[in-house]
C-alpha cells in the first residue's frame, strides 16, 4: 500500500462511513440536549459534566488543527496531501465536538495551547511532532469515553478515538515503520512510543 493512495484522498467509503458516524453522533447529540428548559449542562451535573470533557477534548483537537497548519509547509511530495487530510479531519472533529457540547446545552470554552514549533526543523521532526500529539488525543478520548454520562458523547468519543488510531498508523509508516510495525499492538493505547527508523 503506497503513499499514493493515502494522497489521493484515501478510500472514499472510508471517508462516507466518517461522515455518517460523525452526522449519527451528532444529532444524537442534538437530540439529547432537547427536552425539558433546565436540564442542560448549567443545571444537569451529568451533562455538565460531559460538557467539561468534551472542551477539555475540544481544546486538544484545536492544538492538532494548528499543528497541522504550521506543520504543511515542512511536509514534501505524497506527505503534503495526507497533512491536508489530517487537517481537514481535524476541523471537522472540532465542530462535531462543538455541536456536542451545544447539544448539551453546553458553551465551548476551549482554547488551544501555542505549540513551539522552535525546534521543527523540517518533515521528520513535525510528524514525530504529529506523532505525540496524536498519541495524547487518542489516549484523551480513550479515557474520556467511560467517564462520558450521556450515550452520544461516549459514541463520538468512540469514534474520535478510532481516527486517530488511524492517523498513528499512516504517521509510523510516513517515519518509516514497514507495514506489520506500523500496527504494533492489537489495541492502541495512546502511549505507544515512536520508533524512528
Amino acid at each position: 500500500m503506497g503513499w499514493d493512495r493515502f494522497a489521493s484522498g484515501y478510500d472514499r467509503r472510508r471517508g462516507f462511513g466518517r461522515a455518517v458516524c460523525l452526522f449519527l453522533a451528532a444529532f444524537a447529540l442534538a437530540a439529547t440536549g432537547c427536552g425539558k428548559s433546565g436540564q442542560g449542562a448549567k443545571t444537569d451535573p451529568e451533562k455538565g459534566s460531559d460538557a467539561e470533557i468534551l472542551n477539555a477534548a475540544l481544546a486538544q483537537e484545536l492544538i492538532l488543527f494548528d499543528a497541522y497548519t504550521q506543520g504543511l509547509p515542512r511536509l514534501k511530495g505524497p506527505f503534503v496531501a495526507v497533512g491536508r487530510e489530517f487537517r481537514a479531519h481535524e476541523q471537522e472533529y472540532a465542530n462535531a465536538i462543538t455541536k456536542a457540547i451545544r447539544g448539551l446545552g453546553g458553551e465551548t470554552e476551549a482554547e488551544g495551547d501555542e505549540l513551539d514549533f522552535s525546534q521543527v526543523a523540517g518533515q521528520a521532526d513535525f510528524l514525530a511532532l504529529a506523532y505525540e500529539l496524536e498519541n495524547a488525543a487518542l489516549a484523551t478520548y480513550l479515557d474520556a469515553a467511560p467517564r462520558l454520562f450521556t450515550d452520544a458523547p461516549r459514541m463520538l468519543a468512540a469514534s474520535l478515538a478510532a481516527g486517530h488510531a488511524q492517523h498513528l498508523v499512516v504517521l509510523r509508516q510516513a517515519l518509516g515503520a514497514g507495514l506489520a510495525e506500523s500496527v504494533p499492538e492489537a489495541f492502541e493505547s495512546g502511549e505507544e512510543p515512536l520508533q524512528r527508523r
